[in-house]
């Protein structure tokens, strides 16, 4: 079992910036993306950028693209979401999720999901 765990979600003003964080436990995979979603309230669940751990290759959703960067750090097993200029419409629960696919930009091509972080941009 896969256990995966995000923090960092909180209260920010537009034009603010956070970073969320996410780790893995348990079973682990040496090829597999770590990918961000997020989901605000009616919506579904978007793409929001992914990274493939074991070539640092990255993708990102249209909403992201320019704002948000996905990193990672192996040695500490951490990804990261770095969120600049955010704006209002960027309020959504935040997932870190976790596919043994390559840069998947699909909810379901993920198995393994974290509880969210709950992201509000007050404008």
């Amino acid at each position: 079992q896969t256990r995966v765990v995000e923090s960092g979600g909180g209260l920010v003003q537009t034009g603010g910036s956070l970073r969320l964080s996410c780790t893995t436990s348990g079973r682990t995979f040496n090829e597999f993306t770590m990918a961000w979603f997020r989901q605000a309230p009616g919506d579904e669940r978007e793409f929001v950028g992914g990274i493939y751990w074991s070539t640092n290759h990255t993708a990102y959703g249209d909403s992201a693209k320019g704002r948000f960067t996905v990193t990672r750090d192996s040695a500490k097993n951490m990804g990261y979401l770095q969120m600049n200029s955010l704006k209002p419409d960027d309020t959504a629960i935040y997932y870190c999720a976790v596919s043994r696919g390559f840069l998947g930009t699909v909810r379901y091509e993920y198995n393994y999901w974290g509880q969210g972080t709950q992201v509000t941009v007050s404008s």
